[in-house]
């Protein structure tokens, strides 16, 4: 794998260097850059490299900057000491964003879940495209939703402190970390579509859930499981016998 690294701080490249090294990929840094216009020039004039090491803070301006001269088809993995940028940063290429000082342990974590999807991807398409895409549909997943409340207001609520979402006499309803419950509009196909399918599971045609909900799970009968939660319920929640390899799969991170 080919890497590029932007990075004004000599320091820092260092480190990364040394850090690329220890992770176990087989990465040559093929070309090293500095500033807005130096990485511009560089791939102006070079093939696209397999992977770029981006910081943001240049010591001419801002690395977005970047993205106004060229178009960067490859992964990218953002490294700064800034954690203000991140959500910009997976308007572009982004897998991963981290902050210094960045550790091996950080590097391979980013390392293996680039291969994932590269995994995920080969058999469908050759080359970054269908990767990229597949990058920019986990980024457009719901991370706020905004509820319609009484006095034409709306309540916001961020999908990470959603605990789980259930049907009860027809509505679809939310519980968050405080136990509060929400009406949601949507239904829950159309909040299954919506959610991050890494953090959220749908575990029947009554309950989507949450990984952070779960507090053990028992063998049920019929090859079956009954998932217990964190907090109370008024049912047993059960993983049909077709969903119980799907459902480990999930909450294990396979």
């Amino acid at each position: 794998m080919n890497a590029l690294i932007i990075e004004d701080e000599k320091a820092a490249l260092r480190n990364l260097k040394a850090i690329i090294a220890e992770t176990g990929y087989e990465i040559a840094v093929v070309g090293e850059t500095d500033s807005i216009w130096d990485t511009v020039e560089w791939l102006k004039n070079h093939s696209m490299p397999d992977l770029v090491f981006m910081d943001i803070h240049l010591a001419d301006g801002s690395a977005f900057e970047i993205f106004h001269h060229v178009d960067i088809t490859c992964p990218i993995i953002f490294t700064t000491a800034y954690d203000e940028y991140a959500l910009r940063a997976f308007k572009v290429n982004s897998i991963d964003y981290l902050l210094k000082p960045i550790t091996t342990a950080d590097l391979i974590q980013s390392l293996d879940k680039l291969k994932r999807l590269e995994g995920k991807v080969a058999a469908e398409e050759p080359g970054y495209l269908k990767l990229i895409r597949e990058l920019q549909k986990q980024e457009s997943y719901k991370t706020h939703f905004l509820i319609p409340a009484k006095g034409d207001k709306f309540i916001p609520i961020a999908a990470e402190d959603i605990l789980y979402f259930y049907i009860a006499e027809g509505n679809v309803k939310a519980v968050d970390v405080n136990q509060k419950e929400y009406m949601f509009p949507q239904t829950l196909d159309e909040l299954a579509d919506s959610l991050n399918p890494h953090h959220f599971f749908r575990a029947n045609r009554q309950y989507i859930l949450s990984k952070k909900v779960i507090k053990d799970i028992d063998l049920w009968f019929n090859n079956r499981l009954s998932v217990n939660l964190k907090v109370p319920v008024a049912e047993k929640i059960l993983i049909s016998k077709a969903k119980v390899n799907e459902f480990k799969e999930w909450f294990t991170g396979n």
